[in-house]
């Protein structure tokens, strides 16, 4: 009895003092900032510099943790949402141009409804001049409240040609579901890009429209997948699992932030085999589809290990103001009863959980999971290695080489072949290469980067002179050839990929582009070849 007193007084004691340094800091930074507003030499913007206080205190908690204030009310609702009313495309800047152009117009939407092209140049926006403006600037004259019209001068760099359109802004929502079909005559693929209102449904239906076509087996792919809703998420899994089965976890400060969710309606499937295609950025709401799944042995996960995001937020907390909150209030555990979260947040940064101090749980079948650090998937595949040139090729390009080169071929090209089927030919690439080495493309050397750094480590140990000889031979055969890289096989494999897949969606949008970048995806060929096999399929399950 003694005991629980005593325990009881220090933690009264606790409390005590942490509210005494709660109240004790907030005086000190009352008082500063009123000295500042009357002493400093400037005028101070309230908004600014006492928002800058607060979003520095978030951003030593966590990265999830953010302020909304009044004025950012819009971006508040479309990361609720997804939803944003504009012209429904992707722009970007072109260097060479010094213009912001219509990068990739999505499909049914008011700006290919209107008829814009890839490389169009956006001129001004309801009379105001565009030229030279930052992509930000012109994306936030695009945008506006649904149903007003925007007066649009573009110019089409192809023929020269100068146009003024009306375009009716429209609400605008990226599908969760970007693309689904089927892979041959058993296998449907489903790729799911975000967690936001109305996912569950549109993977519902994209699953029955599957399975009305003759699918036996099941391609869920999320990468890329940063997540989003975990309702949906858990209505996602309820679908393939026994009503009552348990799905999730939530542990927090408060009683009310811990929760427990089971399957809470009849499953549409709990046989068909699924196999769940995972990267480095399938997070949270994904993470938590793919470890419930891999947890209750009701798929197998392949790919790479996953982000690790094990905390969740409450989106919508009212503050003065109409100020808007989004704060992390508990950790998320698994079926298995671990949390995949791999960092810990602390007023000096971030620290990794090292794999030696994670902790091992079991799956439903007895398989050994481990917590901390993402979703391990039950088999590791690596995507093809981008070779380096191909890399800053289409990263950005102060030289717009590879904008050129797709703008001249639409030119020439009225149509072409479907996705399943297009190819650029040997031809089409020299052209391009042409192009390259005309303009003077230059990118890092990465193993020059290596030998000079080599030298450098020869000469502070006292090894160089007598290697010298070596290290100049070497030099000279590792001389950059653009010429040469371009026609080395690999490396002109993965180009041409790169300006079919850019290609296809000028003429097919993002859909064509996912069918087209499939044939050559190396996860998704592991992927099909392993639930097409039965029996390692089981066997990995544990059945």
């Amino acid at each position: 009895m003694m005991l629980m007193c005593l325990a009881t007084r220090a933690g009264a004691q606790d409390s005590s003092d942490h509210n005494l340094k709660v109240a004790k800091n907030l005086e000190v930074f009352n008082a500063l900032y009123k000295y500042l507003e009357l002493m400093y030499v400037d005028t101070l913007d309230a908004d600014k510099t006492v928002g800058t206080a607060i979003n520095a205190m978030l951003r030593s908690l966590d990265p999830y943790t953010e302020y909304y204030p009044e004025n950012r009310t819009e971006e508040y609702r479309q990361m609720l949402t997804g939803k944003y009313a504009g012209i429904g495309s992707i722009i970007s800047y072109s260097f060479t141009r010094k213009n912001v152009v219509i990068n990739e117009p999505y499909a049914n939407m008011p700006a290919s409804e209107a008829g814009l092209r890839k490389g169009d140049i956006i001129l001004s926006i309801d009379g105001m001049d565009m030229q030279g403006k930052p992509t930000a600037y012109v994306s936030e004259h695009l945008r506006g409240d649904a149903g007003t019209v925007m007066e649009l001068k573009v110019r089409r760099p192809s023929t020269g040609k100068t146009m003024t359109m009306k375009i009716k802004r429209r609400a605008i929502q990226m599908p969760s579901l970007p693309y689904y079909a089927m892979m041959d005559d058993s296998i449907g693929y489903v790729k799911l890009d975000s967690y936001l209102e109305n996912t569950y449904e549109d993977m519902r239906k994209a699953f029955l429209e599957l399975r009305g076509k003759g699918m036996r087996r099941l391609l869920l792919d999320v990468r890329n997948n940063g997540g989003g809703s975990v309702q949906e998420a858990l209505k996602i899994i309820n679908m393939f699992v026994p009503k009552d089965t348990h799905l999730l976890s939530m542990k927090g400060q408060l009683e009310s932030s811990n929760k427990e969710y089971d399957a809470e309606s009849l499953p549409i499937d709990t046989v068909m085999p699924i196999v769940i295609v995972v990267n480095e950025n399938t997070a949270s709401a994904s993470e938590i589809t793919a470890g419930a799944l891999q947890d209750l042995d009701r798929a197998v996960v392949i790919g790479t290990r996953t982000f690790g995001k094990g905390l969740v937020q409450v989106p919508n907390i009212e503050l003065p103001y109409n100020g808007k909150l989004k704060i992390t209030t508990s950790k998320y555990y698994i079926p298995s009863g671990r949390c995949i979260q791999a960092l810990k947040y602390n007023a000096n940064g971030t620290e990794t959980v090292a794999d030696s101090l994670t902790k091992v749980f079991y799956t439903a079948n007895g398989r050994p999971v481990r917590d901390g650090g993402g979703i391990t998937p039950d088999i590791k595949v690596m995507p093809d290695s981008l070779p380096n040139i191909t890399f800053y090729l289409s990263s950005v390009d102060t030289t717009d080489i590879v904008l050129d080169y797709e703008i001249d071929y639409m030119a020439r090209h009225a149509s072409i072949d479907s996705p399943a089927t297009f190819e650029l030919s040997d031809e089409d690439y020299e052209e391009f290469k042409k192009m390259v080495i005309e303009r003077g493309f230059t990118y890092d050397w990465v193993t020059g980067k290596r030998l000079k750094e080599l030298e450098e480590l020869a000469r502070i140990e006292g090894y160089y002179e007598d290697a010298k000889p070596e290290f100049e031979a070497l030099a000279k055969k590792l001389t950059h050839d653009i010429g040469k890289d371009l026609d080395y096989p690999y490396n002109k494999q993965k180009i041409m990929e790169m300006l079919a897949a850019d290609i296809v969606s000028a003429y097919y949008f993002e859909k064509g582009s996912m069918e087209y970048e499939l044939r050559f995806d190396r996860q998704i060929k592991e992927a099909l070849d392993l639930i097409r096999d039965t029996e390692r399929y089981r066997g990995i399950l544990g059945k």
